[in-house]
């Protein structure tokens, strides 16, 4: 059942070499700690944030080796992040996660951890370039609204969020926010995902909530530094934030964000907003088919 208020908590973790997975682990749970402290039924981190997993290898791991290398954390990251999520009662979105799935194909997958301990899955669908070239990464093949206790969301993983069809199947899905990890490692990078991120929740008047790595990690191969200013967006309509932003991380600064996220305004402006883009559909002319 939807609320009709929802707290959101965004992580923008910095990069750092990491020698032991459980310092990394650590990490993740002094956010999600933390974020349920505040009250948040939702926290979110950024995508490829195990990344740093290789950092602390001599020599550095080669880039062609770099997802075998990270699936072999894969089990324990599942573990760790459905018992956060049981323990501090919160939803956590797990960033991203370059793994090896069962059929051998390399993925780019985004665990969303319930609390009951249960987790989801969201493949990326659109491995940018530089991933399928140098990390042989494939991308999925379904995108699925995510049922939660507080309504159903869904997960765009960084490029995915450019895909305007994407979001406006989770929209049609009954998604009401959309989960956005990233993973930049440019100004240029960052703004694509953030203005296409506004753009979502003009077109499908839902709310979107962004979570970028910042900083270098100078031993990792293709993945040296990124860039970001994570963000809780919403529509731009009476009753929302000014310039449909609710929360914005600094950039380049390890943070956490934290907005409440009116739903109850949500569905007032899909009835009876400025505009009403969802309604206002010519579906006689258009629509998006999905196979």
């Amino acid at each position: 059942m939807a609320e009709p208020k929802v707290r959101v908590a965004s992580v923008q973790m910095a990069l750092m070499e990491t020698r032991l997975a459980d310092a990394l682990f650590a990490r993740v749970a002094h956010f999600v700690r933390t974020a349920s402290s505040y009250g948040a039924q939702f926290v979110c981190f950024p995508e490829h944030f195990t990344i740093q997993l290789l950092s602390g290898e001599v020599p550095m791991v080669p880039a062609a080796e770099s997802v075998d290398r990270l699936a072999e954390h894969t089990p324990a990251l599942r573990h760790v992040l459905g018992d956060l999520a049981k323990e501090h009662a919160i939803t956590i979105i797990g960033g991203s996660h370059a793994t090896r799935m069962d059929d051998g194909a390399a993925r780019n997958v985004s665990f969303v951890a319930h609390p009951d301990g249960r987790l989801s899955e969201q493949h990326k669908l659109h491995p940018t370039p530089d991933e399928r070239s140098v990390w042989g990464i494939s991308g999925g093949s379904r995108i699925e609204a995510i049922e939660t206790e507080h309504g159903a969301i869904g997960v765009t993983i960084c490029y995915d969020s450019e895909f305007p069809e994407l979001g406006r199947r989770l929209a049609d899905q009954g998604a009401r926010i959309i989960f956005v990890p990233y993973c930049t490692d440019t100004r240029h990078g960052h703004f694509r995902v953030r203005y296409c991120c506004h753009a979502r929740t003009v077109e499908n008047q839902c709310h979107v909530v962004t979570s970028g790595l910042v900083g270098n990690l100078p031993n990792t191969a293709n993945l040296e530094m990124a860039y970001a200013q994570s963000a809780v967006l919403t529509p731009s309509d009476h009753g929302f934030a000014r310039d449909g932003i609710a929360a914005e991380a600094e950039p380049q600064a390890e943070q956490m964000i934290i907005a409440d996220l009116d739903m109850a305004a949500l569905d007032a402006a899909r009835e009876g907003g400025s505009v009403r883009n969802l309604a206002d559909r010519r579906l006689d002319l258009y629509s998006v088919a999905w196979r």
